[in-house]
């Protein structure tokens, strides 16, 4: 897949997500208003911080197809992560956001949600399955970090509205049957709303830190690569091969030996040609190699 059809994809499916989410933040927030739900609308708060998380990811996607520059000459692959790392800090501060919210609720007169808050919330179930679904496979597709920390993200959304529907339920009993501390479920399911989405933020995170770090793939990752470095007959030996993770992409650093009575041309088109092979690498957007003369001593 050539890059800029990459980019294009993954930025539509960045948009879903900023359209769907900005909808049911909408939608969640005027039923719970109306419906008297404080973990509806805990949840309503959650899908609006993912509508900035979303452009954060769609800002990030825009600035990774930057072609390289004098300043960045491996390129703006990076962005991407730290997209996803400015989504996974939104995450947080909207966890900790809903969880002091409902802690209050425990300290205040409560009411029972009416039965609405439940239809809205099973919409949303559907909804954000559906997203995560979707976004999860094209970011498989497109190896991109920011779209796999915005499906989990999703994911986590069904998770906090499935627990938002547990507690708006009991609230809901707990009001017809006039069963007051049921009606506390309500808040309670808030605050377990407010931990989860904690954890993911914790979990994509970390992931999203780690790829910017100048993580280089595991020798087992690498190994269709070193095959590829083999076919070329010149090469005696590969003396060191790091493949450095730039977001969708991947640069690497790569040192061969070659016989040491070749000529300085002889062994720098042995170069382009393993540089050659290596770049049909749907994901290779560099190579960089460094020519040593064999010596079966070392």
């Amino acid at each position: 897949m050539q890059k800029d059809e990459r980019f294009k994809k993954a930025e539509f499916v960045a948009i879903i997500g900023i359209v769907g989410n900005l909808i049911l933040a909408l939608m969640k927030w005027g039923i719970g208003l109306y419906a008297n739900s404080r973990a509806l609308m805990a949840d309503a708060v959650n899908s609006a911080s993912d509508v900035a998380g979303s452009l954060a990811v769609l800002i990030g996607l825009k600035a990774a197809k930057q072609p390289p520059d004098e300043d960045h000459p491996y390129g703006h692959g990076k962005a991407e992560s730290i997209a996803a790392i400015i989504v996974a800090v939104l995450l947080v501060l909207v966890g900790f956001q809903i969880g002091e919210s409902s802690f209050r609720s425990f300290f205040a007169p409560i009411e029972a949600p009416k039965t609405v808050a439940i239809y809205a919330v099973i919409l949303s179930i559907v909804v954000k399955e559906a997203m995560f679904r979707y976004t999860y496979d094209q970011a498989k597709k497109l190896n991109s970090d920011a779209l796999i920390v915005t499906a989990y993200d999703h994911r986590s959304d069904v998770y906090s509205s499935f627990a938002a529907l547990i507690g708006i339920g009991a609230a809901i009993v707990g009001g017809y049957f006039h069963i007051e501390w049921l009606e506390y479920a309500d808040p309670v399911a808030g605050i377990v709303v407010s931990i989860m989405i904690l954890k993911m933020a914790w979990t994509l995170g970390k992931e999203a830190i780690h790829n910017t770090m100048d993580h280089v793939l595991h020798d087992e990752d690498t190994l269709e690569l070193r095959k590829l470095v083999e076919t070329v007959p010149e090469v005696k030996k590969i003396d060191a091969l790091h493949a450095r993770e730039h977001g969708p992409y991947v640069i690497i650093d790569l040192k061969i030996s070659v016989d040491p009575h070749m000529t300085v041309e002889e062994g720098h088109l042995v170069g382009k040609d393993v540089k050659k092979k290596l770049m049909e690498k749907a994901n290779v957007e560099d190579v960089f190699v460094h020519i040593n003369p064999y010596n079966p001593e070392d």
